[in-house]
């Protein structure tokens, strides 16, 4: 890694899927490097795909500050500012971050959403689609801001609703669109680059 390459540090709370296809993503003229995988689950199985990746890995696990808020992301930010990002994506990270978090990175934090933004920020995008009678649905990576799923859109990629879906084989189709549409928007946003991206 040069001083000129961007760092980024990814943010989990289970499989770590996307988190896999960024990291492997930055390599020869990507214009960043992974330098750390944070999760809220010492258990998250995300730790372990990291760990084999050879990236360096951490956990602060958030059932022990009971509500705290406050003192649970005190404690995130000791891992995450000592690797000192210049990006930091949320990929799959299944905890609320709180204003004053998120105003620490502004301008700098991702997420990856599994809807078409504006479209059905929250839990259960998948359901909420097919209960629309939705002809499509799709996933967006945005900017992160204090209100939640309501950053700029930087990205989206759709994909057909189909006869007889459910939020199970949504959702893995889904999927396949973020795993392609999440390193091209952090490869461009590294880059200085803002422009929405469309798959």
């Amino acid at each position: 890694m040069t001083a000129d390459h961007k760092r980024v540090a990814i943010l989990i709370s289970g499989g770590g899927s996307n988190m896999v296809t960024l990291a492997q993503s930055m390599t020869g003229d990507h214009p960043a490097r992974p330098v750390l995988v944070l999760s809220n689950d010492p258990s998250a199985k995300g730790l372990a795909r990291a760990a084999e990746m050879g990236l360096a890995t951490a956990a602060v696990d958030h059932r022990p500050f009971k509500g705290d808020r406050a003192a649970f992301e005190a404690a995130l930010l000791e891992p995450l500012l000592a690797a000192r990002p210049d990006i930091i994506c949320l990929a799959g990270f299944m905890r609320i971050l709180t204003r004053d978090f998120i105003q620490q990175f502004q301008g700098r934090m991702l997420n990856i959403h599994p809807s078409l933004l504006p479209k059905y920020p929250g839990l259960h995008t998948h359901q909420r689609a097919l209960d629309a009678g939705d002809a499509e649905a799709g996933c967006s990576v945005h900017e992160v801001i204090a209100d939640l799923d309501a950053g700029p859109v930087l990205g989206q990629a759709r994909v057909p609703i189909c006869k007889g879906d459910t939020a199970e084989t949504l959702a893995a189709r889904v999927l396949v669109q973020e795993h392609r549409l999440y390193p091209a928007v952090l490869r461009q946003f590294a880059q200085g680059d803002r422009t929405p991206l469309v798959l």
